[in-house]
């Protein structure tokens, strides 16, 4: 009973190991890659001139962390090549491609960090983002999207949630999906525009042939057809002062002053509009640096915390989880499904050889135990528990369970041969420890070049080996301590069913006749 009060202890610590973030835990994670990116985009109307001059920015800083970060690498060089290129008018960006990672000291994150603030804050810019991670989302690390049908509240809220985002330190690049146009005039009737006869439409469609133009005619000139447009002198429809000067034709034929009918206003307009189910939408994305903070743990306090404060201050808007955010939520949902079918599977597989519907458990409570086996690993490693790292312990699952299968049935065997409870066990752990032992050491050592391994291609997959090697060392101390320890106690409660004594029907004027056996 001390065994297991101890192995249950430790589950427990380790447990709150994860929760407390002494592990982080990134389902996607973030490997550094050999390439790193920069994009930009400029708001509407900018320039050619700016853009070209960001993107010589952008090289000369590229340059010069290139010169700086070589005394770190031994005086050689870390950046191999580098491309620049336009999107536009107003969009553009800058690749760099790294030496590899395993011949410098310098990783792509240090890099990316100092690029960055190398180039600095850039006025004009709606969005300018670097990355430097190989991610397998390859999506941003934290994803919301907000839903609503009024358009300003879903403003408010999406502001709100950004500066929320910002209070988190390493939370960087945060950015939306409501991405702003050029200005727009907004026309509207003055009150005694209705009693002209004039309409909103009508105001409107004059307003664009005055300035738009009209087509009034075509022309066939050889293969080609000309569009013949009336419309304002280019003198009289260069600036807004143009259209106050402008007269309105009423339907009985007079002429009335804009000013008279209607009036104006300069009004932000929109690149690109999302919907949701007929609703607008704003998504609100950013992304993290894993040295300094936990993605999940942001979007768990984010969405449990904060967001139910904030839709109920903005009446009609709701908020969801979106991209790799929802992705790692479904990700979590799906595998805990699956690795209940396959636990399902192994008792069902357990239980007929063995004959018995308690046993298999028995067997199969060395799996989660496991667990701190490999959370030990990442923690001797530096890595972050991701998506590989349960593809590992579900794997594990299946390889543990061998052990604690040859335990159990080498004990069952022996006591059909008459041997006592204790005897068995005793006996069962020293005629099966070298083959136990040699079964977790040969696969433990052999994922030891996996675990090693320094190679960009690597990285994804060393979590996986990381919990499959150190769950199985841990298993096999769980299956010489604890399964012998719980076999004990299974044993004493079916001693215990067996003393429990038995009440045997009396007639009612009788006192019970009590049978032990």
């Amino acid at each position: 009973y001390l065994t297991m009060l101890i192995f249950l202890s430790a589950f427990t610590v380790s447990c709150s190991v994860v929760q407390t973030g002494w592990i982080k835990q990134e389902i996607f994670p973030n490997i550094p890659n050999d390439i790193i990116q920069a994009r930009f985009s400029l708001n509407e109307g900018s320039p050619i001139s700016a853009r070209d001059a960001l993107i010589d920015r952008m090289e000369k800083a590229a340059n010069q962390v290139n010169e700086t970060l070589a005394e770190q690498n031994n005086g050689r060089p870390i950046m191999q090549h580098s491309l620049a290129w336009t999107s536009g008018d107003t969009g553009g960006g800058m690749l760099i491609e790294l030496t590899k990672g395993e011949t410098r000291d310098v990783d792509s994150w240090q890099f990316e960090r100092a690029w960055r603030d190398a180039v600095g804050e850039v006025a004009g810019v709606k969005e300018l983002r670097f990355m430097a991670s190989a991610g397998i989302g390859g999506d941003a690390s934290i994803s919301f999207r907000i839903v609503g049908s009024n358009y300003d509240n879903l403003e408010k809220a999406s502001q709100e949630l950004q500066d929320k985002l910002a209070e988190y330190d390493g939370v960087y690049d945060i950015r939306t999906s409501n991405s702003a146009g050029n200005q727009e005039i907004e026309l509207a009737l003055k009150p005694g525009a209705e009693t002209l006869g004039i309409t909103l439409a009508d105001l409107g469609r004059q307003v664009r042939q005055a300035f738009y133009g009209e087509e009034a005619q075509r022309i066939q000139r050889g293969k080609d057809e000309i569009r013949v447009m009336v419309r304002y002198p280019k003198s009289e429809r260069k600036s807004i002062a143009n259209l106050e000067n402008m007269r309105i034709r009423t339907p009985s034929g007079e002429w009335v002053p804009f000013t008279a009918v209607a009036d104006f206003k300069l009004v932000e307009g929109f690149s690109a509009i999302q919907r949701e189910d007929r609703m607008r939408a704003i998504s609100v994305m950013a992304d993290i640096n894993p040295e300094k903070i936990e993605s999940q743990k942001v979007i768990m306090e984010i969405y449990q915390g904060f967001m139910p404060k904030l839709t109920a201050k903005y009446p009609g808007v709701k908020s969801e989880l979106s991209g790799q955010s929802k992705e790692n939520q479904d990700f979590m949902w799906e595998l805990l499904l699956s690795f209940g079918f396959a636990l399902g599977a192994i008792y069902v597989l357990l239980a007929i050889p063995l004959k018995s519907y308690i046993q298999p458990f028995m067997v199969m409570i060395v799996i989660p135990f496991g667990f701190i086996g490999a959370l030990v690993g990442h923690l001797i490693f530096g890595k972050s528990l991701s998506m590989m790292s349960y593809f590992g312990l579900v794997a594990l699952s299946g390889v543990v369970v061998n052990d604690s299968l040859i335990m159990v049935e080498f004990v069952n065997r022996a006591r059909k041969e008459g041997l006592r409870l204790l005897d068995a066990i005793l006996q069962a752990g020293v005629q099966r420890f070298r083959a136990i032992m040699l079964t977790s050491l040969t696969t433990f050592f052999g994922l030891f070049p996996i675990m090693f391994e320094t190679s960009l291609q690597a990285q994804v997959i060393i979590p996986m080996a990381i919990s499959l090697a150190f769950g199985i060392m841990f298993a096999t101390f769980i299956t010489l301590i604890m399964i012998p320890s719980l076999y004990m106690i299974l044993e004493d409660m079916r001693g215990q069913l067996r003393r429990k004594p038995k009440v045997a029907p009396q007639a009612s004027n009788e006192e019970p006749v009590i049978q032990r056996g």
